[in-house]
């Protein structure tokens, strides 16, 4: 895989311009700055991998915008060694920067296509999350629960499956509303039965699907 000075120039740029928007946290912009985003892209849009805009991966998906990256990130507060679940592996681009910042990452994906498109390009780049091919309305009960969750498309409503799936004392970010955006929602769980949310602008996401295509 080819990462030229080029691509490293754009994406220091690409890293100027999402700091120009509010995000602080010098790791997610690290990792930004690193990781070669050309690589998830199909080759007729490498032209615009380092412009901060969402771009089309195939299967109805897209790459999110950067700037969508890194706040979302920000928003879910990584800790080195957090167990976490991303809900719509999409291109493997945003778990990748969970994986640059120390998570172990477990991410489901709904569209076969995708799941076996991210995993072996994943894998060629020596990142090692846990992969799995499913629904991501129903999380992974069985590999749970989880310091931190964070959904990756436009969902209705919250996904209680998924909340039940968080520790006591973690976060779930998740993007809540229909196909004319949505608000970026922070859920805390700060009891057995007791959460907390909070809103944190709106955005606009693919739509969060049930069960497996």
């Amino acid at each position: 895989m080819i990462d030229s000075y080029q691509h490293k120039g754009l994406r220091k740029k690409l890293v100027e311009v999402i700091q120009e928007k509010g995000i602080k946290d010098k790791r997610i912009l690290e990792a930004i700055g690193k990781l070669p985003r050309h690589n998830f892209m199909d080759s007729g849009f490498i032209g615009f991998a380092y412009r901060d805009q969402a771009f089309p991966i195939g299967s109805g998906q897209t790459i999110s915008q950067p700037y969508t990256v890194a706040f979302q990130t920000e928003l879910l507060q990584v800790e080195k060694h957090n167990k976490i679940l991303e809900v719509g592996t999409g291109s493997g681009y945003q778990c990748a920067i969970l994986l640059e910042l120390g998570a172990k990452v477990y991410t489901i994906e709904r569209q076969r296509q995708l799941y076996l498109k991210s995993r072996a390009l994943l894998t060629e780049m020596a990142y090692k999350p846990y992969f799995f091919y499913g629904d991501g309305y129903a999380g992974l009960p069985n590999h749970g629960p989880f310091d931190k969750i964070l959904v990756t498309a436009g969902a209705p409503e919250i996904p209680e499956k998924l909340l039940s799936q968080l520790k006591i004392g973690g976060r779930m970010v998740v993007p809540i509303g229909g196909s004319g955006g949505q608000v970026m929602k922070a859920i805390d769980r700060i009891g057995e039965d007791e959460y907390k949310e909070s809103e944190h602008g709106y955005f606009a996401f693919v739509p969060m699907l049930k069960g497996k295509q």
